[in-house]
C-alpha cells in the first residue's frame, strides 16, 4: 500500500524551496529521495498538478507526497563471493571489483552487487532509495573499482546520506590520466550535466547542470600519463571521469570521456576508489577504510616505467 505524507505551509514555511520543506517535514526523506519523488510526479500541489523542482511555498499550499510501495525486483539473491572490509548491524564497506554492476539496469540483472549483497544481508538493507537499489548510499562506475559503503538500515542510510550532502564524507580515489598535468595540486570546479547530445554522458555545461568540485594532487609523474589522487568535495555522476577530461587529462581507459583510441588492455577507465571516511551513524565515531591498488592499476603503472 502506498504512503500518503500531508504538509500545509504555514507562516514559516512560506518562500522556502518545496524539497527542503519536505524533508525537514519528514527527517525520514533525504532531499535527493524528495527531489526524485518530485521527478516522478509523487508531490503534487493543492491536490492538482505535480509540483516542480524549483517551486518555492506559498502560505496556505497543501503538499501531498505519494511514496509508493516498493516494487518487486528481478534482481534475486545470488551466491557472489564479496570483499568486505568492515561489517556491523548498521553497515558495511565493500571492495568492489572493475566490472562488476553495483544494482540491476537493463541489461544487467544478475550479477550485480545488489545481487550479491541480496544474499549476503538477506533482509538487512535499507530501502530509502527504493527496491532496485537497496541499501545503496553511494555509487562507482562498472568499471571503476574500490571502495563502496552499504546502509543495512534506513537509519544508517540517512545519517550517510546526509554527511555526503554536508560534504563531510571522504572519498578519495587515485587514477592513472593521459599527459602531464601543469600543476602538482589543484581545483575544478565546474558545473555537471546531462550532455545536450549523448543522454548516456554528462558534461561540464552551465545550464540544467549541478555545483561540482573536484581536488587533484600529483602522486607521479611518467612519460605519458600521471598518476593522480582525486579528492571528491561533490557526488556527480561520473564526476571525474568528465572533470580530468575537460581539463585535457581524461583516464586512461575511458571509453566515454577519453580519446577515441581506448587502451583496452584495461578494460575501462583506470580508475579506484582508494579511501572514505565517514563518521559511524549510531556510534558517531570516524572510521576511515583504505584498499590496495588492484593488479590492472598495478600493471599499467610498471608498464609506465618500461
Amino acid at each position: 500500500m502506498d504512503t500518503i505524507l500531508e504538509i500545509l505551509i504555514d507562516e514559516k514555511q512560506k518562500g522556502e524551496r518545496i524539497d527542503k520543506v519536505v524533508s525537514r517535514s519528514f527527517p525520514e526523506l533525504t532531499r535527493s529521495r524528495v527531489q526524485n519523488l518530485i521527478e516522478e510526479k509523487n508531490i503534487t500541489l493543492n491536490n492538482e498538478a505535480p509540483i516542480t523542482k524549483n517551486y518555492k511555498a506559498r502560505l496556505g499550499d497543501k503538499i501531498k507526497i505519494i511514496i509508493k510501495e516498493p516494487q518487486e525486483i528481478e534482481a534475486e539473491p545470488e551466491n557472489i563471493p564479496l570483499d568486505i572490509v568492515y561489517e556491523d548491524d548498521d553497515l558495511l564497506v565493500v571492495n568492489k571489483p572493475k566490472g562488476m554492476v553495483v544494482h540491476p539496469a537493463v541489461g544487467n540483472y544478475t550479477k550485480t552487487l545488489v545481487n550479491a549483497l541480496l544474499f549476503h544481508c538477506q533482509e538487512s538493507l535499507s530501502g530509502i532509495n527504493g527496491a532496485k537499489r537497496p541499501g545503496i548510499v553511494h555509487r562507482i562506475d562498472k568499471d571503476t573499482s574500490g571502495l563502496l559503503i552499504v546502509a543495512k538500515n534506513d537509519f544508517s542510510h540517512k545519517g550517510l546520506a546526509e554527511q555526503i550532502k554536508e560534504h563531510s564524507f571522504k572519498r578519495e580515489y587515485e587514477a592513472m590520466v593521459y599527459g602531464n598535468l601543469k600543476n602538482d595540486k589543484g581545483t575544478i570546479d565546474a558545473p555537471i550535466g546531462r550532455h545536450k547530445l549523448n543522454r548516456k554522458k554528462m558534461a561540464v555545461r552551465k545550464d540544467n547542470s549541478k555545483h561540482a568540485i573536484t581536488h587533484y594532487e600529483v602522486i607521479k609523474r611518467y612519460d605519458k600519463f600521471t598518476h593522480v589522487r582525486l579528492i571528491l568535495e561533490t557526488g556527480r555522476t561520473h564526476q571525474i571521469r568528465v572533470h580530468m577530461s575537460y581539463i585535457g587529462h581524461p583516464v586512461a581507459g575511458d571509453p566515454f570521456y577519453g580519446p577515441k583510441k581506448v587502451i583496452t588492455e584495461l578494460k575501462g577507465q583506470c580508475l579506484h576508489a582508494r579511501t572514505i571516511g565517514f563518521v559511524h551513524p549510531r556510534t558517531k565515531k570516524y572510521m576511515e577504510f583504505k584498499s590496495d591498488l588492484p593488479e590492472y592499476f598495478k600493471e599499467f603503472c610498471k608498464k609506465q616505467e618500461s
